[in-house]
């Protein structure tokens, strides 16, 4: 669950990979707001997307770890090459912490390693305590997590019994508000940059009340302009897929890029930008990602702004024109 702009900030001209052009147009690209169940991981979710859409092009813009639910953006087809730009959004999350216990995955999972009282613990305390991490932060992400050291996932290390140093990281918590104090457990909302390890919050949150305390649940309830409110339970789109029907869940890609402006493009510039060619079709700021359409509304293409040469240049360019 690293920092970044928001979709809408998207800026320089680079893109990962430099300007490409797609083959045609998969039969269906979109993306799928999943409600991801308790027990299974982001890569699970995958396989079975994989499994109903026919396709191995399918791949999730954000992992959860297992034992969270909620939103989990699965990009199926060319989707899957907008996929940095829905991981660079933010997140907000509802989580339980239970204060007393630590543990060694920072989770309700992991082995407990200590237990503290937390006969002292007050709502007024604990919300004064967590409001100084709303702000620009540095976090240490869990020995248990994803994070790879030497080409390696850090929880494989830790598995083997090996001494690990996590990297810290700068991420950004925009909001974190308790909700409810059921001692011993809180249940907090928190809004935060990408990258930001909810279990590590926990983690800190208890340490420094002097109690301890580890993530009880967790549930992902937006992902940038995408809410829990729009997501499909997989089962249900399991079931929609045993009778024909999943593609309806199939969100169009250029929804998720609605805060970045859109550019008109005539059928020459289309295809000038298929080519890898820049074009010259207005003015932007510099370094400004927009979408790219032709005059019959099709999305064909990012585009970003270089003022110094006074062109767009193609960032994506998508088949099916």
């Amino acid at each position: 669950m690293g920092a970044g702009a928001q979709m809408g900030e998207a800026t320089g001209c680079g893109g990962r990979g430099g300007p490409t052009c797609g083959a045609a147009q998969d039969t269906l690209s979109g993306i799928l707001n999943v409600d991801k169940p308790r027990g299974m991981t982001s890569h699970d979710v995958v396989n079975a997307v994989r499994k109903i859409a026919g396709t191995r092009r399918v791949g999730h813009a954000g992992t959860l770890d297992p034992m969270a639910t909620g939103v989990l953006l699965v990009c199926v087809g060319q989707a899957t090459r907008i996929a940095e730009y829905l991981m660079n959004s933010r997140k907000t999350y509802v989580a339980e912490v239970a204060f007393g216990q630590t543990t060694t995955t920072y989770d309700a999972d992991g082995d407990v390693v200590e237990e503290r009282p937390v006969a002292h613990l007050t709502a007024e305390a604990l919300q004064a305590a967590l409001a100084t991490f709303v702000g620009p932060i540095r976090q240490r992400a869990p020995a248990f997590s994803a994070v790879k050291q030497a080409g390696e996932p850090l929880y494989r290390r830790a598995r083997r019994g090996e001494s690990v140093e996590p990297p810290v990281r700068d991420v950004h918590i925009f909001r974190a508000a308790m909700v409810r104090w059921e001692p011993p457990v809180a249940t907090v909302e928190v809004e935060c940059s990408p990258g930001t390890y909810i279990r590590s919050l926990a983690h800190d949150w208890g340490q420094l009340v002097g109690a301890g305390a580890h993530l009880k649940s967790l549930r992902r309830v937006a992902s940038g302009r995408f809410s829990v409110e729009d997501a499909v339970p997989l089962a249900r789109l399991q079931e929609a897929a045993a009778d024909g029907d999943w593609a309806r869940f199939l969100i169009p890609m250029d929804e998720a890029l609605l805060d970045m402006p859109a550019l008109i493009l005539t059928d020459e510039q289309a295809e000038a930008l298929g080519h890898g060619r820049p074009v010259d079709a207005g003015a932007g700021a510099d370094g400004q990602v927009a979408r790219g359409y032709t005059l019959a509304g099709d999305f064909v293409a990012l585009v970003c702004y270089n003022a110094a040469a006074g062109r767009w240049l193609p960032v994506k360019v998508f088949g099916g024109r």
